[in-house]
């Protein structure tokens, strides 16, 4: 690679970044072709660590976003369909969101109110959607079901869960209590969401374009390579 060849390779990574960060990148007015190899190869340190810098913070929020099981999406319409029963009390067979509901009643009406029709009971609402294997596989919106198919929650993500728990007693988000060793089943109802990968990011439009870290070796690469044309 030659030296203008790799100051140019300079300049592409660090614009992309910059795009991909949201944040102006560092000033690289001095990395042009007239530009000593010292002060160019001293100013690219400098640009290859905010560069570094940036591949730690960017892919650090995608793989926050892909660990986030269903992402905000999901958890934020799970949220505000749950909002309103809220503070409702527990009837056993109360379907009547005016007076009370009971754990699959609750169930119910929040699917409803999310466009999604399914059955009354725990026992039938534990054949609708697909099985998840596990709390740890879990996305905000998966049902929970517990004691045998007796009791269901809607799991909230981050150790949360909602339901209606039991006579006297009101519909709360509460910490999860279930595990993975009293759960009888999980069901999905809500689409899978699909959650950024770390490393992986899109320019704006939807372009692909490689990996952070694959960005920050190139630039490395370039970096070599103005070494030796230096030398």
């Amino acid at each position: 690679m030659s030296m203008t060849d790799a100051l140019g390779r300079i300049e592409e990574i660090r614009s992309t970044l910059s795009q991909l960060s949201g944040a102006a990148g560092p000033k690289t007015a001095a990395l042009g072709t007239t530009s000593s190899v010292t002060g160019t190869d001293t100013e690219f340190a400098s640009t290859l660590s905010s560069l570094t810098a940036a591949a730690t913070g960017t892919a650090g929020a995608a793989g926050t976003a892909g660990a986030a099981a269903g992402g905000a999406a999901a958890d934020g319409k799970v949220l505000d369909a749950v909002q309103k029963y809220l503070g409702l009390p527990y009837i056993w067979g109360g379907n009547d969101p005016a007076q009370g509901l009971d754990c699959s009643s609750f169930v119910q009406n929040v699917y409803k109110d999310l466009g999604y029709t399914l059955p009354r009971v725990t026992w039938d609402q534990m054949n609708s959607g697909t099985e998840v294997a596990s709390l740890a596989q879990a996305q905000p919106g998966d049902l929970i079901f517990s004691h045998d198919g007796g009791h269901v929650a809607i799991y909230l993500g981050n150790g949360k869960a909602v339901d209606a728990p039991q006579p006297g007693q009101t519909i709360a988000i509460r910490d999860a209590w279930e595990n993975d060793s009293n759960i009888t089943t999980i069901r999905r109802i809500l689409p899978t969401e699909t959650a950024g990968t770390a490393g992986a990011l899109s320019a704006p439009g939807g372009a692909g374009v490689p990996g952070i870290s694959d960005l920050v070796a190139s630039a490395r690469a370039a970096q070599a390579a103005l070494m030796g044309s230096a030398a």
